[in-house]
């Protein structure tokens, strides 16, 4: 099945005129451009093409999303996106957040549909409203020069401490190393804060000024200036690769108006069943 046909089933989908010969008999599949580009991925990769091949998902799929012991877990949308990827050698822990984001998007617009219904309270007058998302028009964020990067490794120095920071954008193996520890941090410490900023931080640097020593790395986030250290997160966001999540809202009682970030609720791997 080729890429147009694909696309002309996506519409289908999307109309709500489900294809059931071609969904039964032969279950499509459509090329998902990252939004990395592949660019950030080492060569022979699976992913340095830039480009990921989902097959649609089925009924069988929604018994995934439908298990309470994987939604328990926190793992149903990993198990869900590991289902309909094609190539089996390709592991989300590998993958860079934001190009797991476009898989995310572009998984629920093959399963469900573009629109993407959710509540939102006006920040204005707290008038709850229903609201109708087309996730199939969020676009891929600009990253700079992204067609000249060769690897996941960046450099900048920072505005205070003048140290030469090598950094790198987090992976979901990295994101979720950092949610272990920053668990493990909780029950083990008394502490009113959380070690979101200093964690994450830690993770994401590869050396400063030449070393790679992890304690060294360590002991320059935990005494880090906020100038130095906002700025490397500045540089951070600037090189991720994401989707663009942002849409207008307008209130239907106040006419307020504001570009949001979607939210991402209950509904939008669980729409409501009629």
């Amino acid at each position: 099945m080729n890429i147009e046909e694909n696309k002309s089933i996506k519409e289908q989908l999307n109309s709500g005129q489900i294809p059931t010969r071609q969904i039964y008999e032969d279950v499509p599949t459509e090329e998902i451009e990252l939004p990395s580009k592949g660019k950030y991925y080492p060569a022979g990769h699976p992913l340095s093409s830039g480009k990921i091949l989902l097959r649609y998902p089925t009924a069988k799929d929604e018994d995934i999303l439908t298990s309470k012991n994987l939604i328990q877990k926190g793992t149903v949308i990993d198990v869900f996106l590991q289902s309909i990827i094609v190539d089996k050698s390709i592991n989300l822990n590998d993958m860079l957040l934001g190009d797991k984001n476009a898989l995310i998007i572009a998984s629920r617009i093959m399963a469900y549909g573009k629109d993407y219904t959710v509540e939102i309270d006006c920040p204005s007058c707290s008038y709850k409203n229903s609201v109708v998302i087309d996730i199939s028009q969020f676009e891929p964020k600009e990253v700079e020069n992204i067609d000249s990067i060769t690897a996941n490794d960046f450099e900048v120095v920072l505005p205070a401490s003048k140290a030469t920071v090598r950094f790198k954008v987090l992976t979901q193996a990295d994101d979720k190393q950092a949610d272990a520890i920053i668990k493990q941090i909780k029950k083990s410490v008394a502490t009113q804060s959380s070690p979101e900023v200093t964690t994450r931080l830690r993770l994401a640097i590869l050396s400063v000024n030449g070393n790679e020593d992890r304690n060294e790395i360590k002991r320059f986030v935990d005494t880090m200036l906020t100038l130095d250290s906002k700025a490397l997160r500045d540089e951070i966001y600037k090189f991720s690769p994401d989707v663009n999540m942002k849409f207008k809202f307008q209130c239907e009682e106040c006419s307020y108006e504001e570009e949001m970030t979607m939210p991402i609720g209950i509904s939008f791997f669980w729409p409501t069943s009629k």
